[in-house]
């Protein structure tokens, strides 16, 4: 069965100028299918994070095009683009970018309040349910600094999930993590890709990460090898 595109580029260029012109995406062209659990691999400056922040709509100073679920969204409003992001995307990063004054289960409810789709009562629920997936709803009601660092990514992966997304993107998600609270992360990710069908794109340095996922895309000095 032929799977549909999620997210697809053409031609997709970047400059950054400081202070000359110094070009570091060289006509990337990559198509991610629904259902897949892709990882990017390089070397430091190769392009990776850059790239995934043009996927993410959250830079839009590029040229070529970026389509998601073959619509072109280059070029778009920035208030159009937000909302895409908010209801396709959902982001998990080295950091996990928690408000510590909050608790876990206010953490993951944020994006959801912020789509503004569902009741509160069902918001919580949501929340509640993605907490359950990792085994985190005994600490449902713990301030972020009472967690350690797999349980504070564990929120983050639930926090990125509360709105249904259609993709994940994750920047270095283990790069943080020691290796059994890395092991627990793949997993999860390999769950999520397994039994959800959740579509992943996921930057990383870990060969072993790389290795269990569908399909690893190198890159090398700005392009796909």
């Amino acid at each position: 069965m032929q799977r549909s595109s999620v997210l697809r580029t053409q031609n997709v260029s970047k400059y950054f100028y400081s202070p000359e012109k110094t070009q570091v995406l060289k006509e990337v062209c990559l198509d991610v299918k629904k259902g897949e659990f892709v990882s990017v691999m390089g070397k430091s400056g190769c392009g990776k994070s850059t790239l995934l922040y043009i996927l993410s709509t959250m830079d839009t100073d590029y040229e070529g095009q970026l389509y998601i679920e073959n619509e072109l969204v280059t070029g778009l409003d920035a208030k159009i683009l937000s909302r895409i992001r908010n209801e396709k995307i959902g982001f998990v990063f080295q950091f996990h970018y928690l408000l510590n004054e909050f608790s876990a289960l206010e953490n993951v409810k944020i994006p959801a309040m912020k789509l503004g789709r569902y009741s509160p009562e069902e918001i919580e629920h949501r929340a509640m349910e993605k907490l359950r997936i990792f085994g985190m709803e005994s600490h449902a009601l713990k301030k972020v600094h009472q967690l350690s660092g797999g349980q504070k990514q564990r929120v983050a992966i639930a926090r990125a999930l509360i709105n249904d997304p259609l993709i994940i993107m994750g920047d270095e998600p283990t790069g943080n993590l020691d290796k059994s609270n890395s092991d627990i992360v793949f997993n999860i990710f390999k769950e999520l890709a397994t039994e959800f069908h959740q579509t992943m794109l996921i930057v990383t340095h870990d060969d072993e990460f790389a290795k269990g996922t569908d399909r690893i895309i190198e890159m090398e000095d700005g392009r796909i090898i």
